[in-house]
Protein backbone atom coordinates (compact mmCIF):
# COMPACT_ATOMS: atom_id res chain seq x y z
CA UNK A 1 0.00 0.00 0.00
CA UNK A 2 1.32 3.37 -0.95
CA UNK A 3 2.11 6.15 1.58
CA UNK A 4 -0.36 8.68 1.44
CA UNK A 5 0.63 12.41 -0.29
CA UNK A 6 1.77 14.57 2.31
CA UNK A 7 0.27 17.56 3.68
CA UNK A 8 0.42 21.51 1.56
CA UNK A 9 3.77 23.29 2.21
CA UNK A 10 3.32 25.75 -0.09
CA UNK A 11 4.30 29.55 0.39
CA UNK A 12 1.77 31.95 1.52
CA UNK A 13 -1.53 32.54 -1.00
CA UNK A 14 -0.11 34.40 -4.23
CA UNK A 15 -2.72 37.02 -5.78
CA UNK A 16 -4.52 34.68 -8.54
CA UNK A 17 -8.28 36.13 -8.00
CA UNK A 18 -8.36 37.51 -11.09
CA UNK A 19 -8.63 33.92 -12.97
CA UNK A 20 -11.16 33.06 -10.50
CA UNK A 21 -14.56 32.47 -12.51
CA UNK A 22 -17.91 33.85 -10.68
CA UNK A 23 -19.80 31.22 -9.54
CA UNK A 24 -22.40 30.02 -12.78
CA UNK A 25 -25.12 28.93 -10.50
CA UNK A 26 -25.45 32.08 -8.43
CA UNK A 27 -25.01 34.55 -11.54
CA UNK A 28 -27.82 32.46 -13.09
CA UNK A 29 -30.27 32.91 -10.11
CA UNK A 30 -29.08 37.11 -9.56
CA UNK A 31 -30.02 37.30 -13.59
CA UNK A 32 -33.63 35.44 -12.90
CA UNK A 33 -33.93 37.26 -9.56
CA UNK A 34 -33.26 40.94 -11.80
CA UNK A 35 -35.87 39.85 -14.05
CA UNK A 36 -38.35 38.88 -11.35
CA UNK A 37 -38.18 42.83 -9.88
CA UNK A 38 -38.67 43.82 -13.31
CA UNK A 39 -42.14 42.41 -13.19
CA UNK A 40 -41.33 39.33 -15.43
CA UNK A 41 -43.05 35.94 -14.78
CA UNK A 42 -39.45 33.96 -14.29
CA UNK A 43 -39.56 30.68 -13.06
CA UNK A 44 -35.74 29.73 -12.04
CA UNK A 45 -34.27 26.43 -11.25
CA UNK A 46 -31.09 27.92 -10.92
CA UNK A 47 -30.36 27.95 -7.08
CA UNK A 48 -29.84 25.32 -5.16
CA UNK A 49 -31.80 26.24 -1.78
CA UNK A 50 -34.64 24.80 -0.49
CA UNK A 51 -37.57 26.98 -0.67
CA UNK A 52 -38.54 25.60 3.39
CA UNK A 53 -38.88 28.26 5.80
CA UNK A 54 -35.61 26.67 8.37
CA UNK A 55 -38.06 24.82 11.14
CA UNK A 56 -39.27 26.81 14.30
CA UNK A 57 -37.10 24.86 16.68
CA UNK A 58 -34.04 25.89 15.08
CA UNK A 59 -35.01 29.45 14.97
CA UNK A 60 -36.53 29.42 18.82
CA UNK A 61 -32.59 27.99 19.59
CA UNK A 62 -30.94 31.08 18.12
CA UNK A 63 -33.46 33.53 19.22
CA UNK A 64 -32.82 32.32 22.76
CA UNK A 65 -29.22 32.09 22.17
CA UNK A 66 -29.87 36.24 21.76
CA UNK A 67 -30.39 36.57 24.84
CA UNK A 68 -27.44 34.81 26.37
CA UNK A 69 -24.24 37.57 26.38
CA UNK A 70 -21.73 35.00 25.97
CA UNK A 71 -22.52 34.50 21.90
CA UNK A 72 -21.86 38.29 21.79
CA UNK A 73 -18.03 37.44 22.05
CA UNK A 74 -15.51 35.76 20.24
CA UNK A 75 -15.10 31.92 20.89
CA UNK A 76 -13.42 28.99 19.46
CA UNK A 77 -12.30 29.74 15.97
CA UNK A 78 -12.78 26.43 15.12
CA UNK A 79 -16.75 26.18 16.68
CA UNK A 80 -18.18 25.95 19.87
CA UNK A 81 -17.08 22.51 21.34
CA UNK A 82 -21.27 21.74 22.05
CA UNK A 83 -21.38 21.94 18.26
CA UNK A 84 -17.88 20.27 17.51
CA UNK A 85 -19.56 16.86 19.69
CA UNK A 86 -23.18 17.07 17.93
CA UNK A 87 -21.64 17.42 14.71
CA UNK A 88 -19.00 14.76 15.76
CA UNK A 89 -22.22 12.43 17.03
CA UNK A 90 -23.67 12.88 13.37
CA UNK A 91 -20.55 11.82 12.00
CA UNK A 92 -20.77 8.43 13.82
CA UNK A 93 -24.54 8.27 13.07
CA UNK A 94 -24.24 8.65 9.24
CA UNK A 95 -20.77 8.50 7.84
CA UNK A 96 -20.04 5.77 10.34
CA UNK A 97 -16.86 7.09 11.75
CA UNK A 98 -15.81 7.69 15.09
CA UNK A 99 -14.13 11.11 15.26
CA UNK A 100 -12.99 13.32 18.28
CA UNK A 101 -14.73 16.88 18.07
CA UNK A 102 -10.85 17.87 18.24
CA UNK A 103 -11.31 16.79 14.61
CA UNK A 104 -13.90 19.11 13.67
CA UNK A 105 -14.16 22.30 12.40
CA UNK A 106 -17.10 24.78 11.91
CA UNK A 107 -17.28 26.88 8.72
CA UNK A 108 -19.01 29.63 7.31
CA UNK A 109 -20.79 27.24 5.17
CA UNK A 110 -19.79 24.70 3.32
CA UNK A 111 -18.01 26.72 0.51
CA UNK A 112 -15.45 27.44 3.27
CA UNK A 113 -14.57 24.10 4.32
CA UNK A 114 -13.60 22.98 0.24
CA UNK A 115 -11.09 25.63 0.14
CA UNK A 116 -9.61 25.02 3.40
CA UNK A 117 -9.59 21.25 2.58
CA UNK A 118 -8.12 21.86 -0.35
CA UNK A 119 -5.82 24.16 1.23
CA UNK A 120 -5.04 21.32 3.43
CA UNK A 121 -3.76 19.20 1.35
CA UNK A 122 -2.78 20.70 -2.32
CA UNK A 123 0.91 21.14 -3.17
CA UNK A 124 1.70 23.40 -6.19
CA UNK A 125 1.66 21.55 -9.20
CA UNK A 126 -0.51 18.60 -7.83
CA UNK A 127 -3.01 16.94 -9.88
CA UNK A 128 -7.10 16.44 -8.73
CA UNK A 129 -9.15 14.28 -9.80
CA UNK A 130 -12.13 15.86 -10.22
CA UNK A 131 -15.27 13.55 -11.29
CA UNK A 132 -17.25 15.74 -13.67
CA UNK A 133 -20.50 17.00 -13.99
CA UNK A 134 -19.19 18.52 -11.03
CA UNK A 135 -20.12 21.41 -8.40
CA UNK A 136 -18.86 24.54 -10.09
CA UNK A 137 -16.50 25.64 -7.01
CA UNK A 138 -14.89 22.59 -7.02
CA UNK A 139 -12.34 23.79 -10.31
CA UNK A 140 -11.73 27.52 -8.64
CA UNK A 141 -10.77 26.19 -5.25
CA UNK A 142 -8.43 23.59 -6.57
CA UNK A 143 -6.61 26.20 -8.65
CA UNK A 144 -6.50 29.09 -5.45
CA UNK A 145 -4.42 25.71 -3.83
CA UNK A 146 -2.40 25.86 -6.73
CA UNK A 147 -3.69 22.85 -7.26
CA UNK A 148 -4.68 21.41 -11.27
CA UNK A 149 -7.97 20.16 -11.78
CA UNK A 150 -7.89 17.12 -13.81
CA UNK A 151 -11.47 16.10 -14.75
CA UNK A 152 -12.87 12.60 -15.12
CA UNK A 153 -16.35 12.41 -17.34
CA UNK A 154 -19.41 9.93 -17.10
CA UNK A 155 -22.13 10.44 -19.18
CA UNK A 156 -25.71 9.73 -18.84
CA UNK A 157 -25.63 6.47 -19.99
CA UNK A 158 -23.32 5.87 -16.71
CA UNK A 159 -25.33 7.77 -14.15
CA UNK A 160 -22.40 10.08 -14.23
CA UNK A 161 -20.60 8.23 -12.15
CA UNK A 162 -16.83 7.57 -12.72
CA UNK A 163 -15.12 3.96 -12.32
CA UNK A 164 -12.26 3.13 -11.21
CA UNK A 165 -10.80 1.94 -14.41
CA UNK A 166 -11.55 5.75 -15.50
CA UNK A 167 -9.48 7.09 -12.37
CA UNK A 168 -6.68 4.87 -13.13
CA UNK A 169 -6.46 6.00 -16.34
CA UNK A 170 -6.47 9.41 -15.17
CA UNK A 171 -4.13 9.11 -12.38
CA UNK A 172 -0.18 10.41 -13.06
CA UNK A 173 2.80 10.78 -10.54
CA UNK A 174 1.30 13.90 -9.73
CA UNK A 175 -2.02 12.62 -8.24
CA UNK A 176 -2.64 13.39 -4.81
CA UNK A 177 -5.99 13.88 -4.29
CA UNK A 178 -9.48 12.38 -5.61
CA UNK A 179 -12.65 14.39 -5.24
CA UNK A 180 -15.56 12.39 -4.22
CA UNK A 181 -19.59 12.86 -4.05
CA UNK A 182 -22.24 11.14 -3.31
CA UNK A 183 -25.14 12.05 -3.47
CA UNK A 184 -24.14 14.73 -6.62
CA UNK A 185 -24.50 18.11 -7.27
CA UNK A 186 -25.06 19.06 -9.73
CA UNK A 187 -26.47 15.37 -10.97
CA UNK A 188 -28.25 13.64 -7.81
CA UNK A 189 -26.18 10.38 -8.74
CA UNK A 190 -25.48 8.27 -5.71
CA UNK A 191 -22.82 5.82 -5.90
CA UNK A 192 -23.87 2.37 -4.54
CA UNK A 193 -22.01 0.57 -1.77
CA UNK A 194 -19.89 -1.59 -4.02
CA UNK A 195 -18.90 1.93 -6.25
CA UNK A 196 -17.91 3.68 -3.08
CA UNK A 197 -16.13 0.57 -1.77
CA UNK A 198 -13.83 0.02 -5.08
CA UNK A 199 -13.29 3.54 -4.99
CA UNK A 200 -12.05 4.09 -1.71
CA UNK A 201 -10.01 0.64 -1.95
CA UNK A 202 -8.24 2.32 -4.93
CA UNK A 203 -7.49 5.44 -3.10
CA UNK A 204 -6.16 3.94 -0.12
CA UNK A 205 -3.73 1.68 -2.76
CA UNK A 206 -2.75 4.83 -4.10
CA UNK A 207 -2.31 7.31 -1.14
CA UNK A 208 -4.22 9.79 -2.66
CA UNK A 209 -6.28 12.08 -0.67
CA UNK A 210 -9.85 12.17 -0.79
CA UNK A 211 -11.99 14.87 -0.26
CA UNK A 212 -15.94 13.95 0.20
CA UNK A 213 -18.65 16.44 -0.07
CA UNK A 214 -21.23 14.61 2.21
CA UNK A 215 -23.73 17.72 2.06
CA UNK A 216 -26.41 15.65 0.66
CA UNK A 217 -25.89 12.91 2.33
CA UNK A 218 -29.28 13.16 4.44
CA UNK A 219 -31.05 13.45 0.78
CA UNK A 220 -31.79 10.13 -1.07
CA UNK A 221 -34.98 8.54 -2.19
CA UNK A 222 -35.99 5.40 -3.32
CA UNK A 223 -34.59 3.74 -0.25
CA UNK A 224 -31.24 4.66 -1.39
CA UNK A 225 -28.86 4.93 0.70
CA UNK A 226 -25.52 7.44 0.39
CA UNK A 227 -22.54 5.31 2.07
CA UNK A 228 -19.93 7.29 3.28
CA UNK A 229 -16.69 6.42 1.43
CA UNK A 230 -15.23 6.07 4.89
CA UNK A 231 -17.76 3.97 6.26
CA UNK A 232 -17.31 1.52 2.57
CA UNK A 233 -13.24 1.32 3.60
CA UNK A 234 -12.39 2.34 7.70
CA UNK A 235 -8.59 2.76 6.47
CA UNK A 236 -9.75 5.84 4.14
CA UNK A 237 -10.39 7.53 7.15
CA UNK A 238 -6.73 8.64 7.34
CA UNK A 239 -6.42 10.36 4.28
CA UNK A 240 -10.24 11.36 3.88
CA UNK A 241 -11.86 15.05 4.93
CA UNK A 242 -15.44 14.94 5.01
CA UNK A 243 -17.27 17.95 4.52
CA UNK A 244 -20.82 18.93 5.14
CA UNK A 245 -23.16 21.24 6.92
CA UNK A 246 -26.98 22.18 7.80
CA UNK A 247 -27.72 23.91 4.95
CA UNK A 248 -29.42 21.75 2.67
CA UNK A 249 -31.52 19.42 4.87
CA UNK A 250 -32.89 21.69 7.56
CA UNK A 251 -33.49 24.65 5.05
CA UNK A 252 -30.85 26.45 5.98
CA UNK A 253 -29.07 28.16 2.93
CA UNK A 254 -28.57 31.86 4.63
CA UNK A 255 -27.15 30.56 8.31
CA UNK A 256 -23.52 29.45 6.90
CA UNK A 257 -23.13 26.91 9.09
CA UNK A 258 -21.08 24.14 7.35
CA UNK A 259 -17.76 21.72 9.29
CA UNK A 260 -15.35 19.48 7.96
CA UNK A 261 -14.07 16.53 9.71
CA UNK A 262 -10.64 14.43 8.83
CA UNK A 263 -7.26 13.26 10.23
CA UNK A 264 -5.65 15.30 13.30
CA UNK A 265 -3.23 16.79 11.33
CA UNK A 266 -4.96 18.14 8.15
CA UNK A 267 -7.62 19.58 10.27
CA UNK A 268 -4.54 21.45 12.48
CA UNK A 269 -3.04 22.84 9.35
CA UNK A 270 -6.74 24.00 8.51
CA UNK A 271 -7.96 25.54 11.53
CA UNK A 272 -4.57 27.67 11.62
CA UNK A 273 -5.59 28.97 8.47
CA UNK A 274 -9.22 29.71 9.77
CA UNK A 275 -7.63 31.44 12.56
CA UNK A 276 -6.05 33.98 10.58
CA UNK A 277 -9.43 33.97 7.70
CA UNK A 278 -12.44 34.23 9.64
CA UNK A 279 -12.29 32.87 12.88
CA UNK A 280 -15.17 32.00 14.47
CA UNK A 281 -18.60 31.60 12.76
CA UNK A 282 -21.62 33.74 14.31
CA UNK A 283 -22.13 32.16 17.76
CA UNK A 284 -25.80 32.66 17.47
CA UNK A 285 -25.96 30.61 14.42
CA UNK A 286 -23.83 27.96 15.35
CA UNK A 287 -26.65 27.81 18.44
CA UNK A 288 -29.08 26.83 15.42
CA UNK A 289 -27.43 24.37 14.60
CA UNK A 290 -26.62 22.58 17.48
CA UNK A 291 -30.19 22.43 17.70
CA UNK A 292 -30.97 21.25 14.12
CA UNK A 293 -28.34 18.03 14.74
CA UNK A 294 -29.54 17.01 18.39
CA UNK A 295 -33.36 18.06 17.80
CA UNK A 296 -35.97 15.71 16.39
CA UNK A 297 -35.76 15.31 12.47
CA UNK A 298 -38.92 15.32 11.79
CA UNK A 299 -39.27 18.54 10.21
CA UNK A 300 -36.20 17.59 7.77
CA UNK A 301 -38.08 14.17 7.03
CA UNK A 302 -41.18 16.44 5.52
CA UNK A 303 -38.82 18.48 3.67
CA UNK A 304 -36.91 14.61 1.81
CA UNK A 305 -40.35 13.70 1.23
CA UNK A 306 -41.43 16.67 -0.61
CA UNK A 307 -38.42 16.54 -3.00
CA UNK A 308 -39.62 13.20 -3.72
CA UNK A 309 -42.60 13.77 -4.44
CA UNK A 310 -41.35 16.62 -6.82
CA UNK A 311 -38.09 14.98 -8.30
CA UNK A 312 -41.07 11.90 -9.51
CA UNK A 313 -42.86 14.92 -10.81
CA UNK A 314 -39.73 16.68 -12.79
CA UNK A 315 -38.13 13.91 -14.02
CA UNK A 316 -41.48 12.27 -15.86
CA UNK A 317 -42.73 15.77 -17.13
CA UNK A 318 -38.95 16.16 -18.47
CA UNK A 319 -38.75 13.01 -20.00
CA UNK A 320 -41.68 14.24 -22.15
CA UNK A 321 -39.97 16.19 -24.10
CA UNK A 322 -38.61 14.48 -27.04
CA UNK A 323 -34.65 15.31 -27.88
CA UNK A 324 -33.99 14.94 -23.33
CA UNK A 325 -32.93 12.23 -21.52
CA UNK A 326 -32.93 11.96 -18.10
CA UNK A 327 -31.46 9.99 -15.53
CA UNK A 328 -33.49 9.30 -12.20
CA UNK A 329 -31.48 10.97 -9.48
CA UNK A 330 -31.72 9.15 -6.32
CA UNK A 331 -30.61 11.99 -4.26
CA UNK A 332 -29.92 15.62 -3.82
CA UNK A 333 -32.44 18.16 -5.50
CA UNK A 334 -31.35 18.32 -8.93
CA UNK A 335 -32.11 16.59 -12.48
CA UNK A 336 -29.34 16.55 -14.75
CA UNK A 337 -30.97 16.05 -18.16
CA UNK A 338 -29.22 15.36 -21.48
CA UNK A 339 -30.15 17.42 -24.06
CA UNK A 340 -27.37 16.68 -26.83
CA UNK A 341 -30.50 15.83 -28.70
CA UNK A 342 -31.99 19.63 -28.11
CA UNK A 343 -29.14 21.00 -30.15
CA UNK A 344 -28.61 21.97 -33.93
CA UNK A 345 -32.53 22.03 -34.05
CA UNK A 346 -33.87 25.77 -34.58
CA UNK A 347 -36.85 26.64 -31.23
CA UNK A 348 -38.69 29.88 -32.55
CA UNK A 349 -36.13 31.21 -34.89
CA UNK A 350 -33.45 30.28 -33.23
CA UNK A 351 -30.39 27.28 -33.60
CA UNK A 352 -28.55 26.84 -30.07
CA UNK A 353 -25.65 24.92 -30.79
CA UNK A 354 -24.49 24.45 -26.97
CA UNK A 355 -26.56 24.12 -23.54
CA UNK A 356 -25.47 27.82 -22.31
CA UNK A 357 -27.04 28.94 -26.29
CA UNK A 358 -29.77 26.74 -24.68
CA UNK A 359 -29.81 27.84 -21.37
CA UNK A 360 -30.18 31.47 -23.17
CA UNK A 361 -32.87 30.64 -25.58
CA UNK A 362 -34.82 29.24 -22.19
CA UNK A 363 -34.89 31.78 -20.78
CA UNK A 364 -35.72 34.35 -23.33
CA UNK A 365 -38.59 32.49 -24.88
CA UNK A 366 -40.11 30.52 -22.01
CA UNK A 367 -38.22 32.55 -18.81
CA UNK A 368 -37.62 29.95 -17.54
CA UNK A 369 -34.05 29.89 -15.54
CA UNK A 370 -31.77 27.13 -15.84
CA UNK A 371 -27.71 26.42 -15.34
CA UNK A 372 -25.98 24.95 -18.81
CA UNK A 373 -24.12 22.40 -18.47
CA UNK A 374 -20.80 24.61 -18.57
CA UNK A 375 -20.53 25.74 -15.51
CA UNK A 376 -20.22 21.98 -14.32
CA UNK A 377 -17.89 20.27 -17.24
CA UNK A 378 -19.10 19.49 -20.98
CA UNK A 379 -21.48 21.14 -22.52
CA UNK A 380 -25.24 19.01 -23.35
CA UNK A 381 -27.06 19.28 -20.45
CA UNK A 382 -28.70 21.50 -18.45
CA UNK A 383 -29.22 21.26 -13.90
CA UNK A 384 -32.33 22.01 -12.64
CA UNK A 385 -32.80 22.47 -8.92
CA UNK A 386 -36.64 21.00 -7.85
CA UNK A 387 -36.30 23.00 -4.49
CA UNK A 388 -38.61 25.11 -5.39
CA UNK A 389 -42.93 25.31 -4.73
CA UNK A 390 -45.25 22.28 -6.95
CA UNK A 391 -46.73 24.79 -8.63
CA UNK A 392 -43.82 26.88 -9.68
CA UNK A 393 -42.16 23.43 -10.65
CA UNK A 394 -44.83 21.93 -12.89
CA UNK A 395 -45.53 25.64 -14.78
CA UNK A 396 -41.51 25.64 -15.50
CA UNK A 397 -41.85 22.20 -16.84
CA UNK A 398 -44.96 22.65 -18.64
CA UNK A 399 -43.44 25.70 -20.63
CA UNK A 400 -40.30 23.60 -21.62
CA UNK A 401 -43.04 21.49 -23.52
CA UNK A 402 -44.38 23.66 -25.31
CA UNK A 403 -41.18 25.54 -26.53
CA UNK A 404 -39.71 22.53 -27.47
CA UNK A 405 -43.10 20.94 -28.86
CA UNK A 406 -43.22 24.23 -31.38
Amino acid sequence: MTERAPLSRKPALSNKLSAIAESATLKVDAKAKALKAEGKPVISYAAGEPDFATPQFVVDAAVEAMSDPANFRYTPAAGLPALREAIAAKTLRDSGLEVSPSQVIVTNGGKQSVYQAFQAVVNPGDEVLLPAPYWTTYPEAIRLADGVPVEVFAGADQEYKVTVEQLEAARTDRTTVLVFVSPSNPTGSVYSPEETKAIAEWAVEHGIWIISDEIYQNLTYDGVKATSIVQAVPEAAAQTILVNGVAKTYAMTGWRVGWMVGPADAIKVAANLQSHLSSNVNNVAQRGAIAALNGPQTEAEKMREAFDRRRRLIVAELSKIDGMVVPNPHGAFYVYPDVQGLLGRTWGGATPTTSLELADLILEQAEVAVVPGEAFGPSGYLRLSYALGDDQLLEGVQRLQRLFAS
